[in-house]
């Protein structure tokens, strides 16, 4: 296959700032419970207005991430971590999973190889009813580390009516004033998206805390590994619902599996920042296997209706005190409470189901 031709600098500020919106939209819904971000006047709805008028309003749909598919399997968790936390999902065990993989454009009708940025999420139940909810990207870190810098960041991207694309003066302007975005361009730069979501490793990016029974602590990141081997996605050709129809065809044949791997922060390491990767040498755990047996369109589908709150967690499983992670229950909720008071979308298409 061909390379892809270079891309000129203000292409990749571009590139990069659009991956971040995009990915912060998804993993960066935030605002404190009440509504409020912390101390500062920016509300969940305003954040959510502003995503609306960056992507346009797509009625039924989630506001990030708006297209996905619906998948169901289990997790085989062999019980390594077991001793680092009291909750039961780390125990050795099947678990039962209810998930969704998704892509980051914020067009529901855009295809899904529009934009590299690829997510999964899951819902994992205790026998005793607690939760663990996960929302999962492919980046391994963020290009902001606080919702303030996230709300720029996407005015910084708003496109001109004139030409519908941002303005690369204004965006380099943006990264210029948040140096610390430069491990996420650098990521956005040289990633090459796969041709499938079965061949995509999905992060955690925030770190959370493991709690035992005695109280003792381990800040941890998380990853799901595919034990797919991946192959570079087509530089043209490819059709709008492709990886959607490229994992039901593999489902037919087999089920898919990620590895569950967990990486333990070191003292030092900046468990609160998401911008900042973790030493490559840090300890890494195996948990276990996620198996996905069979996936179905959204619209119908059990992910149809489900708000994947990253901060629903079982007891043994804490936030960290990154300030994204800590603030994105309200604007989740925000953007389930427009979807579902508008109802479902009518269209029938695969790729363009909520």
């Amino acid at each position: 296959m061909p390379d892809a031709p270079s891309l000129t600098r203000n292409q990749r500020l571009l590139r990069s700032a659009a991956i971040g919106c995009v990915l912060c939209g998804a993993i960066g819904l935030f605002a404190w419970s009440a509504g409020w971000l912390g101390a500062h006047p920016l509300t969940s709805a305003q954040l959510i207005d502003r995503m609306e008028a960056n992507a346009g309003v797509h009625p039924g749909y989630r506001r990030a991430h708006p297209r996905g598919i619906c998948f169901s399997g289990y997790l085989e968790v062999n019980g390594t971590l077991a001793p680092l936390s009291r909750a039961a999902l780390l125990g050795a065990g099947r678990v039962p999973v209810l998930g969704r993989l998704s892509v980051g454009a914020g067009n529901p009708h855009a295809g899904d190889t529009s934009v590299p940025v690829r997510s999964m999420a899951l819902l994992l139940r205790q026998p005793d009813g607690q939760q663990w909810r996960m929302a999962m990207n492919n980046p391994p870190v963020l290009a902001v580390r606080t919702p303030e810098d996230f709300y720029e960041q996407m005015g910084a991207m708003r496109p001109d009516p004139a030409t519908g694309k941002s303005d690369p003066q204004r965006v380099k302007a943006f990264f210029d004033a948040h140096p610390e975005s430069a491990g996420f361009r650098a990521w956005a730069a040289s990633y090459r998206p796969s041709d499938s979501f079965a061949s995509t490793a999905y992060n955690s990016i925030n770190a959370y805390v493991l709690v035992d029974g005695k109280g003792q602590r381990q800040a941890v990141r998380w990853s799901m590994v595919p034990q797919l081997a991946a192959t570079p996605l087509a530089a043209a050709g490819v059709a709008d619902d492709a990886l959607q129809q490229d994992l039901l065809q593999r489902l037919q044949a087999a089920p898919l599996r990620w590895t569950w791997r967990f990486i333990l922060a070191g003292a030092g390491d900046p468990v609160d920042d998401p911008t900042q990767a973790w030493p490559a040498e840090r300890r890494q755990v195996d948990a276990g296997t996620l198996v996905v047996e069979q996936a179905r369109a959204q619209l119908g589908g059990d992910c149809y209706g489900f708000n994947f709150d990253p901060l629903v967690l079982p007891g043994g499983v804490e936030p960290s005190g990154d300030a994204i992670l800590r603030a994105r229950s309200s604007a989740y909720a925000q953007s389930y409470r427009r979807r579902t008071l508008e109802g479902q979308p009518s269209s029938q298409h695969l790729g363009a189901q909520p």
